[in-house]
């Protein structure tokens, strides 16, 4: 969309006067950056950027692109995969002014704002000793990956991150503030625990939390001809790895561009004697390209990948849950790993299980506690001319894995994803219960840039 096809200034006078924080428009100095998101494949330019700087300016926000008949995208972090921070023509309100952190240490618990991201987050809790479970890039924002479940590094022992979420601030599609908890609008809680941002703009979030001296964690290399080894490997090392043990298996690239069957392995303990029998397992293999396991603090483990996701770089994401990895379906993702057209892409196996299967399957909106691993499919490019051939590989590599798929993870669902394949983040139960609740506080779905439960 063209900038010059958007709507003239003077229509967003009234919210300008409202606002505590900015209104950017284009043609504004800072409206190149602030309509940027972390996927470079989404060039989108909306109407207005409104940086809310509290939940009145986003009162005001949500009641002016409603009263216009606007678009309304609500960025977070603006991580999504899919682009859903920003829209073309329509009103992007953006929270990251509103990221405040205020940790109780007796209670252990802590209430951030709906703009933090998970940097600006562990950085306030750790300071206490404290930690919740978070996403594995410091940069993502902490709404976007609590509401679409969120699995991190803690999981396997406290849990997903929407596990840990006990309440929360939320602006209606009416301009309304309302709290939930789990004693006051508990099946709203329950919504936003997995549902997305399909109910209103979360604008604080209170999380119960967990002791956290540090962690053993760290990757272990081995070459990537090693992959098929190494997957049934790590398939034994999980079968009956301990709730303090998270192990995540991938095929990815050095920075040279040197194939490599890698290894991250975190104990959620600063004890290395808790970490050892893992770390051991995975020797047995051999002598590794490189090992990097050690004691770190949480929030270096946390922002230990953050160099190998830049914002900039356009990103194509399939996904599936799986069950289990039985030799057909390891053989194939060696084949298709092995097939991927850019040093940049990956694929990645993240472990689940422990505290995550524990909780019983409609406790939350979260459904499918039954999968044993979550599979990713990334492609990524720097050449432009790369992008179909990127894209045909995570296409031809997911649709060949479906007939070992269990259900897809919300936050995993990529740029032009059916309403179909939004489905598959839920079970039956689960997703009519998300259509009565989208029915109750979001009738006319004004919140739809989201992956969408429409209400009807």
């Amino acid at each position: 969309m063209s900038v010059d096809t958007l709507l003239p200034s003077e229509t967003f006078d009234p919210l300008r006067g409202e606002l505590a924080g900015e209104l950017i428009l284009p043609g504004d100095a800072g409206y190149a950056a602030a309509r940027a998101v972390w996927n470079a494949m989404i060039d989108a330019h909306p109407a207005a950027i409104a940086r809310c700087a509290s939940t009145a300016d986003v009162v005001a926000a949500v009641n002016f692109g409603r009263e216009q008949g606007l678009e309304i995208a609500v960025r977070g972090g603006g991580h999504s995969a899919a682009g859903l921070g920003t829209c073309d023509g329509g009103l992007v309100i953006d929270l990251g002014a509103m990221h405040t952190v205020d940790v109780d240490p007796e209670k252990r618990i802590a209430v951030a704002g709906g703009g933090t991201t998970w940097s600006q987050f562990d950085a306030a809790t750790t300071a206490h000793n404290l930690a919740t479970t978070g996403g594995a890039i410091s940069t993502t924002g902490v709404a976007g990956l609590t509401l679409g479940g969120g699995i991190g590094y803690l999981m396997r022992k406290y849990g997903l991150a929407c596990d840990n979420l006990i309440g929360a601030e939320v602006v209606l599609a009416d301009g309304s503030v309302v709290t939930t908890s789990e004693t006051e609008r508990p099946d709203l809680l329950w919504g936003l625990r997995g549902g997305g941002g399909n109910f209103g703009v979360v604008t604080s979030f209170t999380f119960r939390l967990y002791p956290m001296d540090g962690v053993v964690a760290g990757p272990i290399f081995y070459p990537r001809e090693m992959a098929a080894e190494g997957l049934r490997h790590y398939r034994e090392l999980t079968a009956n790895a301990p709730d303090d043990q998270t192990t995540f298996f991938a095929l990815l690239s050095s920075p040279e561009g040197a194939p490599l069957t890698g290894f991250v392995t975190v104990s959620a303990s600063a004890d290395p004697a808790v970490g050892a029998p893992t770390h051991d397992k995975i020797l047995e293999l051999g002598a590794p390209v490189a090992d990097m396991v050690g004691p770190m603090p949480y929030v270096a483990l946390q922002s230990m990948l953050d160099e190998g996701f830049p914002k900039g770089v356009p990103v194509y994401w399939k996904a599936h849950f799986l069950n289990g990895l039985d030799d057909a379906a390891i053989d194939l993702i060696v084949e298709w790993g092995n097939r991927v057209n850019s040093p940049l892409s990956l694929v990645l196996i993240e472990h689940l299980g422990g505290a995550v299967g524990r909780v019983p399957a409609h406790a939350t909106a979260f459904a499918h506690r039954h999968a044993a691993y979550n599979l990713a499919i990334i492609a990524r490019w720097l050449d432009p001319a790369d992008a179909d051939a990127g894209i045909a590989w995570a296409r031809g590599f997911h649709d060949a894995m479906r007939p070992f798929a269990a259900g897809v993870y919300m936050n995993y669902l990529g740029v032009g994803d059916s309403r179909e394949r939004i489905r598959e983040a839920y079970d039956a139960e689960v997703y009519d219960r998300l259509v009565a609740l989208k029915r109750q506080y979001d009738p006319d779905n004004l919140f739809h840039r989201n992956q969408n439960i429409r209400p009807h």
